[in-house]
């Protein structure tokens, strides 16, 4: 089921399926970005009741921009070629925002990576996207997995 949230979706709304090559790297971005931070507080509230400020602190800890920039740094020679391609756009997009507590390199690192996260989402690709979060986590030592 969780592999086809997104159309599930589509379908209680009565929303048509979309290409998703049309959307632009931001959209891809906004929608990864949500996604990547479900699954992170998915993975540490299903870990076991605690305070909530306490799960708070360590959802952001890994949804900031600084450590999506090195998630995406970890993952990306796993990357295919299409998933770089999404990165890269992303990366190279425009955004509109700065972010407070990262540089502007990791900032758009960090909007790549969110883009093929939204990208995979969007495709029904949930799986890839675990195996990456999951590999991209691993690397890094976070205490995710």
């Amino acid at each position: 089921m969780a592999a086809d949230l997104n159309r599930y979706i589509n379908d209680e709304f009565g929303i048509e399926a979309k290409d998703i090559r049309t959307y632009s790297p931001l959209t891809l971005a906004y929608i990864g970005d949500a996604l990547f931070d479900l699954i992170i507080r998915s993975v540490l509230v299903n870990k076991g009741n605690t305070a909530v400020n306490n799960l708070h602190k360590r959802a952001s800890a890994i949804v900031k921009a600084p450590s999506q920039s090195a998630i995406a740094a970890a993952i990306m020679d796993d990357l295919t070629e299409e998933e770089k391609d999404i990165y890269r756009r992303g990366r190279n997009s425009k955004p509109h925002t700065k972010a407070k507590n990262a540089s502007t390199m990791e900032y758009l690192e960090a909007t790549g990576f969110e883009a093929v996260m939204g990208y995979l989402y969007l495709s029904g690709n949930m799986d890839r996207a675990m195996e990456l979060i999951k590999l991209g986590a691993k690397r890094l030592g976070l205490d995710i997995v």
